[in-house]
């Protein structure tokens, strides 16, 4: 597992590095001068010159992209702000914990929904309990989010004003956006449990197990569900990075203070640091975010672990067994 986790960790770099040279490829590729954006079309030509000699926007893309990247590995240095000037690394670290805080509690919420209804659903194949655990899949993937933020706004902040129409203060505010995201992310969390579990329920193991008198219970928790819940971890990951994109939206119409409000504001004011580093911060999130889950597989399903030592006790045997070939081969050329 140690060799497989350093293995994983390394593979991100050519995933982070390809990003971020895509990042500076659109960037060269827009039109559009920033300088024009920042100082104003109306400003004079030596201003403007100044101000791209000292944001190093004259030197070829190529060197801004060297010295971007090592200001990140040597300084955590992820540039200055063209608007204010100011660094970009503080207003990450303090958005960040509020995008990653969104996703996690409407994850949460959407397993805790829709894993038991998939069951359920499973469970009740053919009865109106599924019919209507269906009609909830696919009703929750069908609504948008930015309608549903709006329906909720209407009916739970304005009308009934139950909940606050925007604002991270307190537990309070945070139930219309988990709420928004949780929906959609349920309803396909349940989807994919029903899947999952109808593919075992009528397995032989099962049935052996039911033939054996063990309680329905235990046969659900401990040989379906322990069989189901590889899927199960795998779409939960999905919707996880998903969420980080569809966040965006949702921060903007709840004005919740996180990287997705503050790209959209990078975008309308053409701020390339900033939208630089909140596109990689995402990048690196999500590749995070895959090793867990990779890893989590582990823990799931032990047939996974033991595959995994078995595939590094063979590398090694190779390498051992290659190493004799050639002591045998030098042997034959000295005789």
């Amino acid at each position: 597992m140690t060799k497989y986790t350093i293995k994983r960790i390394l593979m991100m770099i050519p995933v982070l590095i390809g990003v971020s040279i895509l990042l500076f490829m659109i960037q060269a590729l827009t039109p559009g001068d920033p300088a024009n954006i920042v100082l104003g079309q109306d400003a004079p030509a030596e201003d403007k010159e100044a101000w791209r000699e000292e944001n190093g926007l004259n030197d070829p893309i190529v060197i801004q992209y060297m010295r971007y990247v090592k200001n990140i590995v040597t300084k955590g240095d992820f540039g200055v702000s063209y608007r204010n000037g100011k660094p970009i690394t503080g207003d990450l670290i303090e958005r960040w914990p509020t995008t990653l805080k969104t996703c996690l509690l409407s994850l949460l919420a959407a397993a805790m929904i829709g894993i038991p209804l998939g069951i359920l659903s499973a469970l009740k194949h053919g009865t109106w309990i599924d019919s209507l655990s269906r009609a909830f899949g696919v009703l929750g993937v069908s609504i948008p989010n930015f309608w549903l933020a709006l329906m909720l706004i209407i009916v739970f902040a304005l009308n009934l004003r139950w909940f606050p129409v925007s604002g991270s203060y307190g537990p309070i505010y945070w139930v219309l956006p988990i709420a928004t995201l949780g929906v959609n992310n349920a309803a396909n969390i349940m989807r994919y449990t029903r899947a999952a579990v109808l593919d075992n329920v009528k397995q032989d193991f099962v049935r052996t197990a039911r033939a054996k008198g063990q309680k329905e219970s235990k046969v659900v928790m401990h040989h379906i569900m322990g069989n189901a819940m590889i899927p199960i971890a795998t779409c939960i990951g999905i919707f996880l990075v998903s969420n980080m994109a569809g966040t965006i939206v949702i921060e903007q119409i709840f004005s919740l203070p996180g990287l997705g409000s503050l790209m959209i504001t990078a975008v309308t004011q053409r701020d390339y640091p900033v939208l630089r580093g909140c596109i990689l911060l995402v990048a690196v999130t999500t590749c995070v975010i895959n090793l867990g889950i990779d890893l989590l597989y582990a823990l799931i399903d032990p047939r996974i672990k033991a595959r995994l030592r078995q595939e590094g006790k063979n590398g090694m045997f190779t390498k051992r067994k290659k190493g004799g070939a050639k002591q045998h081969e030098r042997k034959a050329d000295t005789l």
